[in-house]
């Protein structure tokens, strides 16, 4: 029987009141008084030029494709180790897909290996935040200039988090973020795109709006609206916004918890890392560390599967993440067969501890001290 599960979707304020509130307003539809007060608390706390919420982030990186005019020759670069998510966005706008590897000491995308994939048919690079850790955005952002590309950050995990001081999703030239219940803030389902560049602003109301100009005929700034673009229905409804600006109240309540988790697991498990047992997270000097998931790389796929059978047997629900899309039953077809080491290695050795707001501090002892007794039996 599972007593601490791996995920708990949680109240913390008023949700059900602001649920309740945009109910009575008349208005449950999108782009009501909880979606603006979502867009205008991330408009100023993190100085996004144009936050949307979607519904899901899966949209909100479709969205970018679009704007980004993907088509039929274009290349984007993207990690192999991300969520399907990451791939279909820009293959459904028939980019050709290029995997590029892991870093050696944490999953994100590799810089250098970014530029040894760039090519005049490069249209695009998306980077993947994973646990909410920063890339190595400087270096990134030299190629993506260097050559002439843009960057697309699939923040759906980096809420809250920064890199050199720089919120993440502020720095491509878009951010596209999760709202799912398995994130720090979280409304059930639901995204957000960001849009950094003044130039896309107007299309991407658009593109959000079924491809009509309805967002500018609201703001009174033409006397009908029609249909003026390709686009789809990308809005969420009042009801997920509501949920969602309740959370955002209390962010920095709900990430200091988890940060606390975070710590926690982290000290009691070190002389286990120390011993050479797993790897723990890696937190590079130019990142903040929003707490979003805690993991640690196992020796071996045999050994991470031990791992999760016996603390499954003690009630725990730890998990494997990502296999890497470069070896999916879909892209293989498609393969150049390039090897990706670091990617084939989180596939089969990382392994995800429970973390979330209402985690007592006794269940993490006592996955803690499961993790000490897997190991000390080994012995």
């Amino acid at each position: 029987m599972i007593n601490i599960p791996f995920n708990k979707p949680y109240l913390h304020g008023r949700e059900l009141v602001y649920i309740a509130d945009a109910v009575r307003s008349g208005k449950i539809s999108g782009d009501g008084i909880f979606t603006k007060k979502c867009h205008s608390y991330f408009e100023s706390k993190f100085g996004f030029r144009k936050a949307l919420l979607t519904t899901s982030c899966t949209d909100a990186l479709e969205m970018a494709a679009i704007l980004l005019d993907i088509k039929h020759g274009d290349e984007v670069i993207l990690p192999s180790f991300t969520f399907v998510s990451t791939a279909n966005a820009f293959i459904l706008r028939g980019a050709k897909l290029v995997f590029a590897d892991s870093c050696d000491d944490n999953p994100n995308i590799s810089p250098a290996a970014i530029e040894e994939l760039i090519t005049p048919n490069t249209k695009a690079i998306v980077v993947v935040h994973y646990a909410g850790v920063a890339c190595d955005m400087d270096r990134i952002a030299s190629i993506a200039r260097r050559y002439g590309v843009a960057i697309v950050e699939d923040a759906a995990q980096a809420v809250d988090s920064y890199f050199n001081g720089a919120p993440l999703g502020s720095i491509g030239t878009f951010g596209a973020f999760s709202f799912h219940e398995t994130k720090n803030i979280i409304s059930g389902e639901g995204g957000m795109l960001v849009v950094n560049n003044e130039k896309y602003i107007n299309r991407a109301e658009i593109i959000r709006e079924k491809g009509t100009n309805r967002s500018s005929f609201f703001r009174g700034e033409v006397d009908k609206y029609g249909w003026v673009d390709i686009g789809s229905s990308f809005l969420p409804s009042e009801l997920v916004a509501a949920y969602l600006f309740a959370q955002l109240e209390n962010l920095e309540v709900i990430q200091s918890r988890r940060k606390v988790i975070w710590d926690t697991y982290n000290n009691g498990l070190r002389s286990l890392a120390d011993d050479g047992c797993f790897e723990l997270p890696h937190i590079p000097s130019w990142a903040t560390n929003n707490a979003h998931m805690f993991y640690l790389v196992c020796r071996s796929l045999e050994e991470r599967g031990n791992l999760i059978a016996f603390l499954k047997s003690k009630g725990i629900h730890a998990v494997f993440h990502y296999i890497a899309l470069h070896t999916s039953q879909f892209f293989l077809p498609h393969s150049d067969s390039r090897a990706l080491p670091n990617c084939d290695r989180y596939t089969n050795c990382l392994v995800r501890l429970p973390i979330y707001y209402e985690l007592l501090d006794d269940e993490v002892g006592r996955v803690i001290e499961t993790i000490h007794e897997f190991f000390a039996k080994k012995k």
